[in-house]
C-alpha cells in the first residue's frame, strides 16, 4: 500500500499544535536550580517530542514558531516569561538551543522510523535521538548562556548544567515511549513522498 504525504495544510496546522504544545508544556510549574537559579522544566520533554513525532523540517518550525511567539510578548517561556528580555537571562543558551535539537532529534528519528520497524527497536532508537540533540546541542549552548549571560567560567557553567542531565534522561525516555504510541497509530507522519514514475507523469500531463 502506497503511503501518503502530509498535504502542506496538514503540515502547518501540525507546526501550529506542536508549538502550542511546547508553550503549554513552558508553563508547568518549574524548579529553580544552581546559583543562577536556571529552572528545570517540561520544555525540552516537549522540543524532543515534537522533533521525534514530526521530523526536522516541521520540528524545526514548530520550535522556531514558539520562539517567536515567546518575542514577541506572548507569555510563553517558563514562569510566564516573554519578550526579548529573555536573551540576556542565564537561560537563553537553553532557549536558542531548541529549534537546532529539534533538527537533530527530528533527522536522527526520521531514519530510525524508516529503517526499523518494530517498536522495541524504535524506542532505543528514539532514546538514541533524544540524547543526541540533548548531548550535542541543548547542554552546550546551554553552559554557554549560563557562562555568557551569568559571567562565569564555561568550566563552573558546566557544573552547573549537571544538575539537569538527570532529568533529561528521564524526559528523553518519556518522549520516546510516547513517539513509538503516535508512530503506531500514525504510521504516516515519516513517510516518504511517493515517487512519480514517468508513465504517471505522462498520463498527468494528457489529462
Amino acid at each position: 500500500m502506497t503511503r501518503r504525504k502530509p498535504s502542506t495544510l496538514t503540515d502547518l496546522a501540525l507546526v501550529a499544535v506542536f508549538a502550542g504544545l511546547i508553550a503549554a508544556f513552558s508553563l508547568a510549574p518549574a524548579i529553580p536550580v544552581g546559583a543562577l537559579m536556571v529552572p528545570i522544566t517540561l520544555q525540552t520533554l516537549a522540543v524532543a517530542l515534537t522533533a521525534m513525532i514530526l521530523g526536522p523540517v516541521r520540528g524545526f518550525a514548530a520550535t522556531c514558531l514558539y520562539l517567536l511567539l515567546g518575542f514577541a510578548g506572548l507569555p510563553v517561556f517558563a514562569g510566564g516569561a516573554a519578550g526579548l528580555g529573555v536573551l540576556v537571562r542565564p537561560s537563553a543558551g537553553y532557549l536558542l538551543a531548541f529549534p537546532i535539537a529539534a533538527l537533530v532529534i527530528g533527522y536522527l528519528s526520521r531514519r530510525f522510523v524508516l529503517r526499523y520497524g518494530t517498536a522495541g527497536r524504535r524506542w532505543g532508537m528514539f532514546v538514541v535521538a533524544g540524547l543526541a540533540g540533548s548531548i550535542l546541542v541543548i547542554h552546550p549552548l546551554g553552559i554557554l548562556g549560563m557562562s555568557i549571560n551569568g559571567n562565569m567560567p564555561l568550566g563552573a557553567a558546566a557544573l552547573l548544567d549537571l544538575a539537569y542531565w538527570p532529568g533529561d534522561l528521564i524526559k528523553t525516555v518519556i518522549a520516546s515511549v510516547v513517539a513509538v504510541a503516535v508512530h503506531r497509530a500514525f504510521p504516516d507522519l515519516f513517510a516518504p513522498a511517493p515517487r512519480v514514475t514517468d508513465s504517471e507523469r505522462t498520463a498527468a500531463h494528457i489529462g
